[in-house]
């Protein structure tokens, strides 16, 4: 299988997961309900499944992380897997080993999963096509391109504080869209979920040249962009991948694009703040806002283990189960 459809078995099952573009409406519905069978397993005494028991998944992360490295090793271990963390500053792909021979001897140890992140857009897919048959790809974030279990963890809050019909929600992403993966992998799983509107806020230099085509309502105001909208999720300014002068200074920015508690009256009464994290106190929001009533943030990271625990057990039993 190539293109998109290299995440999808012939039977429709989750094969990878790699990006939300290229699925449907009733897969992320799965993931979500899914999800939401794990979600209580955190309060139970003994927080573990034997879905995965026997199974070795490896952490490849190329990139440095915390929050979503840690969520993806806390969520394996409660499926029973084994899990392997690869330190790749430590590994012989920092001593110029291509990223194809890292894969190829990781896999000779027969692992069933790879758990991938990486600097450059399209590595998660590049591996997907390379792995063996009975072997599983999750992408934990590529380049600028894809961060699809932070999407969902994201549309789980959304659903599980708002409920179940998208349809009546207005969602503004606020912030460093051109440079966000995980903004793209928010809008693909926002319409895919027939949500009833979803702007993106930002100064014109933070906008795609596409955005429109994306099917979002563009705005370079922050108070227009958040009236009357249900969830505001704002996002990390990325200055690693910014090249050139995007912004005037960080000072400006937070005068013109920083949530306060005075502008986020401008959003809905029972409007809720997402962050996909690291927070930029001071910068895309105050400490008010981060840990005021309305912000979800925290619960976002609780939920990143369900749904990375229902990606990952969806991906293995569509091997388990054969591919047709």
């Amino acid at each position: 299988m190539k293109g998109k459809n290299l995440q999808i078995d012939s039977q429709g099952r989750l094969r990878h997961f790699l990006s939300i573009s290229g699925l449907n409406r009733q897969l992320l519905t799965e993931i979500l309900d899914t999800a939401e069978s794990f979600a209580g397993i955190t309060e139970q005494t003994v927080k573990k499944v034997p879905l995965l028991r026997g199974k070795t998944i490896v952490n490849l992360f190329f990139e440095a992380s915390t929050r979503t490295r840690t969520t993806f090793e806390l969520a394996a271990k409660r499926l029973s897997a084994d899990v392997l963390n690869i330190n790749i500053t430590q590994s012989s792909a920092s001593k110029g080993e291509t990223l194809l021979d890292t894969l190829r001897n990781i896999e000779a140890m027969h692992v069933d999963m790879f758990v991938v992140r990486h600097a450059e857009s399209g590595a998660a897919h590049f591996i997907a096509s390379h792995v063996e048959p009975h072997t599983s790809v999750i992408n934990a974030g590529d380049g600028r391109h894809s961060h699809p279990t932070q999407a969902m963890l994201d549309m789980f809050t959304i659903r599980r504080v708002k409920g179940p019909d998208f349809g009546r929600l207005r969602v503004a992403i606020v912030g460093d869209v051109l440079h966000s993966r995980v903004a793209r992998s928010q809008i693909h799983a926002l319409n895919l979920l027939n949500t009833g509107e979803v702007r993106i806020v930002a100064p014109k230099t933070l906008i795609p040249a596409f955005a429109e085509s994306l099917g979002v309502k563009v705005f370079h105001d922050l108070r227009a962009g958040i009236q009357d909208v249900d969830v505001i999720i704002m996002l990390r300014l990325q200055h690693e991948r910014m090249k050139g002068a995007l912004l005037p200074s960080e000072h400006e920015y937070y005068e013109l694009f920083g949530l306060t508690e005075k502008k986020i009256d401008q959003a809905s009464p029972d409007a809720i703040v997402m962050h996909p994290g690291p927070i930029n106190r001071g910068v895309e929001m105050d400490s008010e806002v981060a840990d005021g009533p309305r912000s979800v943030i925290l619960q976002q990271v609780t939920h990143g283990i369900a749904v990375r625990m229902a990606v990952m057990s969806m991906a293995m039993r569509s091997k388990q189960e054969g591919d047709g």
